[in-house]
C-alpha cells in the first residue's frame, strides 16, 4: 500500500520547495557516499515504536473517560469530543503508516505527509483535548494527553530535520547524475568549434 501518485507529486514537490538547502551550490558529499549515506532518523524510528504501543493506551483511557464524564457535558461539548476521538483515531492510524514508510524506506513524500499530519492536524487537536477546561479535563486525560503531545512535538521537530537531509541527499544525487551526463556528454568547446568551423569554409574556399 502506498499513497496515490498524483498525491506523491504533490507532497514530493513540496518537500522539495520548503526543505531543501537552496544555499547548497554543490554536493556536499563526495560521489561515493551519495547514494550510500543513511539518512532515516534513530530517534524518530523509536518514538513512533514506543508510539505505536502507547497509542491504545491513549484510546482506551480517552473512551473511558468519556464515557464517564458524557452524562455532565453540554450537547456542544459531547458533539465536539465524539467528532475528535474518531478524527484522531483515523489520523494517527493514517500518520503512524506514512511515519514508518517514509522514515525506514527514506520516501520523502510519505515522511512528507506525517509531518504535515502531526503538525497541522494530530497536535492542535491532542493541544484542544489539554488545554480547554470546558471538556471537563480528568486527572488521567491530562496525563496521557501531555503524554501524547510530547510524543508529537519530539516527532515534528526529528522529522523535519529527516526530511532536510533526504531532501539534500536526492538534490546531491540529482547533481552528481547531471554532472555525470555532462562527462558522458560534453559540450564542445567553443574554441575549437570556432576553429572547425573556420577550417570548413577555408576548405570549401579552396579552388583546388
Amino acid at each position: 500500500m502506498s499513497l496515490p501518485e498524483p498525491l506523491r507529486r504533490q507532497l514530493g514537490s513540496f518537500s522539495r520547495t520548503v526543505f531543501t538547502d537552496s544555499h547548497r551550490t554543490s554536493p556536499h558529499h563526495p560521489a561515493g557516499r551519495a547514494d550510500n549515506e543513511i539518512v532515516s532518523s534513530l530517534p524518530l524510528q523509536m518514538s513512533l515504536y514506543f508510539n505505536v504501543y502507547f497509542f491504545p493506551f491513549w484510546w482506551l483511557s480517552t473512551v473511558i473517560m468519556l464515557h464517564l464524564k458524557y452524562p455532565i457535558l453540554s450537547d456542544y461539548y459531547k458533539f465536539i469530543l465524539v467528532t475528535i476521538m474518531i478524527l484522531a483515531s483515523l489520523i494517527e492510524v493514517i500518520r503512524l503508516y506514512l511515519g514508518y514508510m517514509g522514515n525506514l524506506q527514506e520516501k520523502v513524500p510519505e515522511l512528507a505527509g506525517f509531518w504535515l499530519l502531526s503538525l497541522l492536524l494530530q497536535l492542535p487537536i491532542i493541544l484542544f483535548l489539554l488545554f480547554n477546561e470546558g471538556l471537563r479535563i480528568q486527572p488521567l486525560e491530562r496525563a496521557v494527553n501531555m503524554i501524547f503531545a510530547l510524543f508529537l512535538t519530539f516527532q515534528v521537530i526529528t522529522a523535519f530535520v529527516t526530511l532536510k537531509r533526504m531532501a539534500n541527499k536526492l538534490a546531491t544525487q540529482f547533481r552528481l547524475h547531471e554532472f555525470d551526463q555532462v562527462k558522458e556528454h560534453p559540450v564542445p568547446d567553443l574554441y575549437s568549434l570556432g576553429k572547425e568551423v573556420r577550417a570548413v569554409s577555408m576548405a570549401g574556399r579552396d579552388p583546388s
